[in-house]
């Protein structure tokens, strides 16, 4: 994967994440973010004043479709409710790196679209932005920060923040990347915010290939076709006709076109590279495979080979959101939903090499909490990540993988035994007047299980999280504050009435104070975005 050159960067600004300045905004919204109706006062005062008088370009139009009825597809709602440590002290989950809720979510406030609660996951808003978390100086594929503070909606109640920053690689270093591009052509990609959209992105990604790269693509529509058949990354001039040559016709009916582009994957597999294939399409993955589980399967089968896979969906109109979040994680892959060519760019060229170069696989988390510090606790999101205790030492059991550079968080609300507890205690079972924990400081126990790329054997971190570590809240890090926002947006257009949920005024509030670190404008995007959702969605009595 040495072929996609961190250089990269230096191209990519904020007109290229956002679009170009020129562009036209949607209707009913101003080309800039308007100044904040709400003054700061008190706490995000003295740190709201660096970004208060910062104003961006948003996105760039996207077309109104004709009827605001939310046509895609989701995975059914897990439900992750607040546990009592006495009867479950260990939690257990896998990490998550997709984007593609966040963005999806984004392109609908935009529309003025309804958002299906399903189709919110709070951690994909919470990771979607990077933040500046400290890089391990051990010989560590990721760093490992823990924050503990009180929670901002009630200050009875605690916060624990769990925080990688992967390493990351420098371009020199990359393997060599053997990439197929699997692409929907049939007529429904014909739109500017699909096919076009999508060989735009592509062909700017050319320009950072590399000789020892090889390039595959596979389209489908009424016929699946090779298209190109590992073509060195030297071979711009080929690889970007072939792209440009792309129209869309036809119905969406690909056969073998999943089995075609894993067997270009095979024919040019390389032993020490990365090889990947990354699915675009619009709508559901109607490859000749009806059965979701036996996809899955055979991508898993093929993962376990060593070979990839990574979706990027696009359009609107009957977006099967749900498969292709279960077809990454098969893959082990990331699932991005491209809203915009800024978002296109961001994922094809700014951040591929963290997309393809993995740092860490299969990571696992598992928080042990103490009854004699902690009654209750909840996991603030990764509601479909949830894996069973033994499933922690279990090395067959896949979880998410890590790629260079790439931030993870994760956020517990804490009920401390000194608060008022939200659960009865069960009557016949035991509570925390017969689970007493042991009083040695401690509040919970971290471990994180890993495997290094292609090993087999996990490796195990620990960390035990002190109780004379809390820092109020006032004392928080900005970090912690925009995730903290995040993942309250995500609640808010969820409409969670089983978790505490703060005013608009509170959270957009929040974010600013968070904000500052915004090299690309996204973290102010998402300030503007509240702005906007908190007139469909305004607030409840109880969060007011």
């Amino acid at each position: 994967m040495k072929q996609i050159n961190l250089s990269i960067l230096g191209l990519v600004g904020i007109t290229t994440l956002f679009g170009c300045s020129t562009a036209q905004h949607p209707t009913g919204v101003n080309a800039e973010i308007a100044p904040p109706s709400i003054q700061p006062t008190g706490l995000y005062t003295t740190r709201l004043m660096a970004t208060e008088t910062k104003r961006i370009g948003i996105l760039p139009p996207r077309p109104v479709p004709s009827s605001n009825a939310n046509t895609q597809q989701y995975e059914d709602k897990i439900d992750n409710p607040i546990k009592r440590v006495a009867e479950h002290p260990v939690s257990t989950f896998s990490i998550d790196v997709d984007t593609g809720s966040y963005t999806n979510a984004r392109q609908m406030i935009w529309r003025g679209q309804k958002i299906m609660p399903e189709g919110i996951r709070a951690e994909e808003f919470i990771n979607y932005f990077s933040y500046d978390y400290p890089q391990s100086n051990q010989n560590l594929p990721f760093s490992t920060n823990t924050l503990f503070t009180t929670a901002p909606w009630n200050k009875n109640h605690q916060l624990l923040r769990i925080a990688l920053k992967a390493q990351d690689i420098k371009a020199q270093h990359l393997p060599d990347t053997n990439l197929v591009y699997l692409i929907d052509v049939s007529g429904s990609m014909a739109s500017e915010d699909k096919l076009n959209l999508v060989k735009t992105a592509l062909l700017e990604m050319v320009d950072q290939l590399r000789p020892q790269d090889k390039i595959s693509i596979v389209t489908y529509s009424g016929k699946e076709e090779v298209v190109l058949s590992g073509v060195s990354g030297s071979d711009k001039h080929t690889i970007k006709t072939a792209i440009s040559r792309l129209t869309a016709a036809g119905s969406t009916n690909g056969e073998s076109a999943i089995q075609m582009a894993y067997q270009q994957a095979e024919n040019h597999y390389l032993k020490h590279g990365i090889n990947r294939i990354l699915l675009l399409t619009d709508g559901d993955f109607n490859v000749g495979v009806s059965d979701t589980k036996t996809l899955k399967q055979m991508i898993a089968t093929h993962q376990q080979k060593g070979i990839g896979l990574s979706t990027m969906g696009v359009g609107n109109y009957r977006f099967n959101d749900g498969l292709m979040e279960q077809l990454a994680d098969a893959g082990n892959g990331k699932y991005s939903y491209l809203d915009s060519l800024g978002e296109a760019r961001k994922v094809l060229i700014h951040e591929m090499s963290s997309t393809l170069a993995n740092v860490a696989n299969d990571v696992k988390v598992q928080v042990e909490f103490n009854p004699a510090y902690v009654q209750e606790y909840r996991l603030l999101g990764y509601d479909n990540r949830q894996l069973a205790r033994e499933d922690f030492n279990n090395d067959q059991v896949d979880a998410g993988d890590i790629g260079a550079g790439h931030t993870v968080t994760a956020l517990y609300e804490i009920v401390p035994v000194s608060a008022k507890a939200t659960l009865d205690p069960l009557r016949y079972q035991a509570d925390a007047k017969t689970v007493q924990g042991s009083k040695n400081g401690e509040i919970a126990y971290l471990r994180l299980r890993y495997k290094l790329p292609q090993q087999t054997q996990s490796k195990l971190i620990e960390q035990a999280i002190k109780q004379n570590s809390l820092v109020p809240w006032e004392k928080a890090d900005q970090d912690l504050y925009f995730a903290v926002a995040a993942s309250q947006f995500a609640f808010k257009l969820q409409q969670r009435k089983d978790i505490p949920v703060m005013s608009w005024q509170e959270i957009i509030r929040m974010a600013k104070a968070g904000a500052s670190a915004d090299q690309f404008g996204q973290k102010q995007e998402m300030i503007g975005l509240m702005q906007k959702a908190q007139l469909t969605y305004p607030d409840r009595k109880s969060e007011n």
